[in-house]
């Protein structure tokens, strides 16, 4: 699976900010692999904002669509008038890994449920509109013993087909390089085998990753 996610390095962030009513809604958007990504983004809220009314919160800590690595917080405001409604704006980005906090100032003026709920979704749709991002691959790890001799041509192969070499053992037979293959190409050793001029094994391994 191949999905974009903000291209911000962990513990960095992206901001912009609305004005409705006097009250001001200040976005923070980052990179959340984990929920604990989005805690150390909210901490970090909190401490540059501290005298403001509400810190409110929306994150996906997976993949789009994911199902059990996301929540949100209305942090004191009317219930589902801020986090429902950010999530909701995640969820429809089509981003993964994606965590908001949405700091609010309050300007004395009641905005009403209705009026709440907009102003914080405007504010997060208004950070995706500039939020730069990258595309992440899911990856599963494959072992490939090779010669020495065929080391640099399946290096060369594996570089013009998008798949890393993640490791290289070697012993007194050869090198055995690992694999991170995408998981959405299928695994067919046919092309490899034409460059190298021989059979090759692709034994599968637990880990996986993403690049």
């Amino acid at each position: 699976m191949r999905y974009p996610v903000p291209d911000l390095a962990l513990e960095s962030r992206h901001s912009e900010s609305l004005e409705v009513e006097k009250s001001r809604f200040i976005a923070w958007i980052a990179h959340t692999p984990t929920p604990d990504d989005l805690d150390t983004l909210l901490a970090a809220a909190r401490q540059e904002h501290p005298t403001a009314r509400h810190h409110c919160t929306a994150f996906i800590a997976g993949p789009p669509g994911e199902q059990h690595a996301i929540g949100f917080s209305d942090d004191g405001e009317p219930g589902g008038t801020a986090g429902r409604p950010m999530f909701q704006v995640l969820d429809g980005s089509g981003l993964g890994e994606i965590g908001c906090v949405v700091i609010r100032y309050f300007g004395g003026i009641k905005l009403g449920t209705g009026g709440l709920a907009r102003a914080y979704a405007q504010t997060v749709s208004n950070a995706l509109a500039t939020l730069p991002t990258r595309n992440v691959i899911e990856r599963d790890g494959y072992r490939l013993p090779l010669d020495f001799a065929q080391e640099a041509l399946a290096r060369a192969w594996c570089a013009e087909h998008d798949i890393p070499v993640t490791a290289a053992d070697y012993d007194g037979q050869g090198v055995c390089l690992t694999l991170a293959w995408p998981r959405d190409v299928a695994v067919d050793a046919a092309s490899l085998e034409s460059r190298l001029k021989t059979s090759v094994t692709l034994q599968a391994v637990e880990a996986n990753n993403t690049a």
